[in-house]
């Protein structure tokens, strides 16, 4: 089998609104590998959710889908029909979503839950299901597995039901995971905890996982490869080293430039900001997304979409018109590279 787990390119998700049709993700392409994190990144908005609702082809009704290249593990998932993806959903690809207590049924045990998936999907008895759960149980940290099968989700704290959404996650041993801001309804400490868990379970599985986040410092501590989000587009993505110590999109700069950094930011000044507002996206738009906030824009920017070009070293890449040599120029001046 190839090391490749996931393929996207030219994305595309339109939304019919009532002021026209919203272009919500706007041909991105990316990929996974075996065993490697892509972390997705951006504002509230910016498309992140919705490209991961597009994958696991969990859209609304109305939204459209559109794709050149849709493939998870050599599978083309655009041909394939909604029995088809019900089998590859919780089985080849798995989806940790935000607020485990939405997502878990209230009406039944944890038990119930954890063995109604695997039972879908694998030809297994109740005997090995209830087996299955408790070592997946036990795997993601969480003491007293057996009892915990017959509570229901409101006798579990918040972190204990994100556990247990990761354990059902993997019940059926997918090749991919998806994680859309698993940590967002936790607190600091038990959101450590629930990352560490996630990139320990990765390794040890050999897994494919997204994860979806708008938090820096989180990708920071565990992505392999970044692709960084803007409006509907991917605007810069690379290795983690990349993106993070030599940023060459204007946009990226802007964010990391947000951060305060320990021993590096200077406490006396101000933390950067980006000045404006995010563009709309409904009906035609023909310029660099950016261009209104960027300090750098030029006419160019503004008469025709920007595609994405090359960065200095190989599988870095980013959507702008400015040149490597003027981005790095760029980055040392606002201290982020």
């Amino acid at each position: 089998m190839s090391d490749r787990i996931l393929e996207v390119e030219n994305l595309t998700v339109d939304i019919p609104v009532g002021g026209g049709m919203l272009h919500a993700v706007q041909g991105i392409s990316f990929h996974v590998d075996r065993g490697e994190t892509l972390c997705i990144v951006g504002e509230s908005g910016c498309g992140k959710s919705l490209t991961s609702l597009a994958v696991m082809d969990l859209l609304p009704s109305k939204a459209f889908r559109g794709a050149n290249v849709l493939n998870l593990a050599d599978e083309d998932m655009l041909s394939a029909g909604e029995r088809r993806m019900s089998d590859i959903r919780g089985n080849t690809m798995g989806m940790i979503f935000q607020e485990p207590m939405t997502s878990l049924n209230p009406a039944y045990t944890i038990g119930n839950q954890m063995e109604e998936g695997i039972k879908r999907h694998k030809n297994v008895s109740t005997a090995e299901a209830r087996e299955r759960a408790i070592y997946l149980l036990e795997k993601v940290g969480i003491t007293g597995a057996a009892s915990r099968l017959s509570q229901y989700p409101h006798q579990l704290s918040g972190g204990l039901r994100q556990r247990v959404m990761i354990a059902m996650t993997l019940m059926c041993g997918p090749n991919l995971i998806i994680a859309d801001e698993p940590t967002t309804a936790l607190d600091v400490t038990i959101q450590a905890q629930i990352l560490l868990l996630l990139a320990e379970l990765q390794r040890e599985f050999d897994m494919g996982l997204i994860l979806i986040t708008h938090d820096l410092g989180v990708v920071a501590r565990i992505a392999d490869r970044v692709a960084v989000m803007y409006a509907g587009q991917i605007v810069e993505q690379g290795t983690a080293e990349q993106v993070f110590n030599r940023p060459t999109h204007p946009y990226t700069q802007g964010l990391l430039e947000c951060i305060p950094i320990p021993g590096k930011t200077d406490r006396s000044k101000p933390l950067g900001s980006i000045p404006g507002i995010v563009p709309s996206l409904i009906g035609k738009f023909s310029a660099c997304h950016f261009a209104e906030r960027c300090p750098y824009a030029m006419d160019e920017c503004v008469a025709e979409n920007i595609d994405m070009q090359g960065a200095a070293e190989a599988g870095h890449e980013y959507r702008c018109l400015l040149d490597n040599e003027t981005c790095d120029a760029n980055a040392r001046k606002k201290g982020v590279a």
